[in-house]
């Protein structure tokens, strides 16, 4: 992106479109970051698009693959993108400068409703970069912090070589999942008092000589026979301490901290492991966040925003979003229908003990206290929930039969996928099942000293779905080239204790005892 100059910079015309939805917006009760719209061509959406929106990250074959696919989709038509949306603050988005009036509209107030989310759902507080004194607003200078990726890349590459900087680049970007969603909101690890160490010190057992008199311990004993024999049972008793000493799911964490790398290695694998830290909350909310703005940008379109010559054409721009095909989940319809759900139940009261004692189904079809406080709730729902929390919590059976959702599989007697069910239990397991830790393998590292061989052994918490084995066997690889010593991990394998283990020549898989 560094060769574009062209000018991006909002015409007139478009700036008073954004100065109206933002002030609709922000009628409605949104919060947004300071939103900051640049105009760009088709080959630079493109090529922002592939950078995941980033114009300056570090280089790498795999964003020139992406773009050459965006593109080719665009040029025949299968797909389009309208708009590009920034988690930082200030909030930078693009818009497609072949957009009509009603596109930039239609985008603008979509893109208000995800920087909404940005700001005030929790989940994004893990990219939080600090706080403004000034203001008390949260820093998020990812712009920034991408563009000082990208130099420590091309700094390295420069120096030891693009192949084996790519090559290692590669490697890290097999391991990019294996981080701990959870770990930005642990409170952070306090050291060790000098107190504990002093009690740990006397509570050490040395072995000493038996003494039967005395006066001869000083002479059988010796002050420093003592002091080797101290030495020895500490270096005995940090042998024996297992690390980490509970399992450790940020697997490139550890591997930063104890892996035996080179300084570009390692300054290499933390900007893979920052920036995959960056991306999560996305995957985490992905429903959520869509629905969020399709919500909002339905509400401000249709009655703020749209003139009444546009509202057709915004409807059928609206449709083709919103459209769900055969075989597919589509996360903007299933995100504003369930927020509309919540809203509509919480308007009407239906929720609380005496709604769901309630088994006359006629009197819960008319059900209706006026309480009014949907809107109340799915502000609150914006902020507290991501997509497994949302679905769990607010998926209801008289969702899932208005919205005709159900679960399907492949018939090898048939020769085709066919619907296994509408059961609403059913349905909402599988939901989850492929929404937990977006769809990633639990993995944990458990000892960094395996069979005292020096060797690495991972876990693989087994919930229901085995690894796939080719995936496993790359990934070990990759394990082994930044750890240099083998690699295990104990898994299940059609439910059986099973280890895989990689030493750098040959994969081996076996039945665990």
């Amino acid at each position: 992106m560094g060769k574009y100059r062209l000018p991006t910079a909002l015409p007139s015309y478009l700036r008073d479109i954004q100065l109206r939805v933002e002030e609709v917006a922000r009628g409605y009760g949104l919060d947004p970051f300071p939103t900051v719209f640049e105009v760009v061509a088709y080959d630079q959406m493109n090529e922002l698009a592939a950078y995941g929106g980033f114009p300056v990250r570090y280089p790498h074959w795999r964003f020139g693959m992406d773009y050459e696919q965006l593109s080719k989709s665009s040029e025949y038509g299968l797909s389009r993108i309208y708009e590009m949306v920034i988690n930082n603050n200030p909030a930078i988005a693009y818009l497609l400068e072949g957009n009509s009036i009603v596109d930039q509209k239609l985008v603008m107030t979509h893109v208000y409703g995800h920087v909404d989310f940005f700001k005030n759902n929790f989940a994004f507080r893990a990219t939080n970069q600090g706080v403004d004194q000034r203001t008390g607003e949260p820093i998020r200078k990812w712009i920034d912090s991408m563009a000082n990726h990208g130099a420590i890349v091309r700094r390295w590459a420069n120096r030891v070589g693009i192949d084996q900087v790519e090559e290692f680049v590669d490697c890290c970007l097999s391991l990019e999942n294996l981080i701990d969603p959870q770990k930005p909101f642990l409170p952070p690890k306090s050291a060790a008092r000098p107190d504990d160490d002093e009690e740990q010190e006397d509570a050490l057992e040395v072995s000493l000589l038996r003494v039967d008199r005395d006066y001869m311990e000083d002479y059988i004993n010796p002050q420093e026979f003592i002091d080797s024999q101290r030495e020895k049972a500490e270096a005995e008793r940090e042998k024996a301490k297992k690390t980490p000493e509970s399992p450790d799911r940020d697997v490139l964490g550890f591997l930063l901290d104890h892996a035996p790398l080179e300084r570009w290695e390692r300054d290499i694998l933390d900007v893979i492991r920052r920036e995959a830290y960056y991306f999560w909350p996305q995957m985490q909310t992905k429903i959520m966040n869509e629905g969020w703005a399709s919500f909002w940008h339905s509400k401000m379109m249709t009655e703020k925003v749209c003139d009444g010559d546009e509202i057709i054409d915004y409807a059928e721009r609206c449709a083709s979003v919103l459209e769900t095909g055969s075989g597919r989940l589509n996360p903007y319809k299933l995100g504003i229908e369930l927020f509309r759900h919540i809203e509509e139940r919480w308007d009407k009261g239906q929720f609380g003990k005496e709604w769901e004692d309630c088994d006359s189904l006629e009197a819960r079809r008319h059900w209706d206290r006026r309480t009014g406080l949907g809107r109340k709730k799915i502000f609150e729902v914006r902020a507290l929930y991501n997509d497994v929390t949302f679905i769990d919590e607010f998926l209801t059976p008289e969702f899932v039969a208005d919205q005709k959702l159900y679960t399907f599989g492949y018939n090898q007697r048939n020769d085709r996928y066919e619907i296994e069910t509408r059961q609403f239990q059913a349905v909402k397991e599988k939901l989850l099942f492929s929404l937990t830790n977006a769809g990633q393998p639990f993995i944990y590292v458990m000892d960094m000293n395996h069979g005292n061989r020096g060797e690495l052994l991972l876990w693989h918490d087994h919930q229901g779905v085995d690894l796939r084995i080719d995936w496993a066997r790359d990934v070990l690889k990759s394990l082994v080239r930044v750890w240099r010593r083998p690699v295990e991990v104990h898994t299940k394998v059609e439910n059986k204790p099973t280890m895989m283990r990689f030493d750098g020549k040959e994969h081996v898989q076996r039945p665990l005892k």
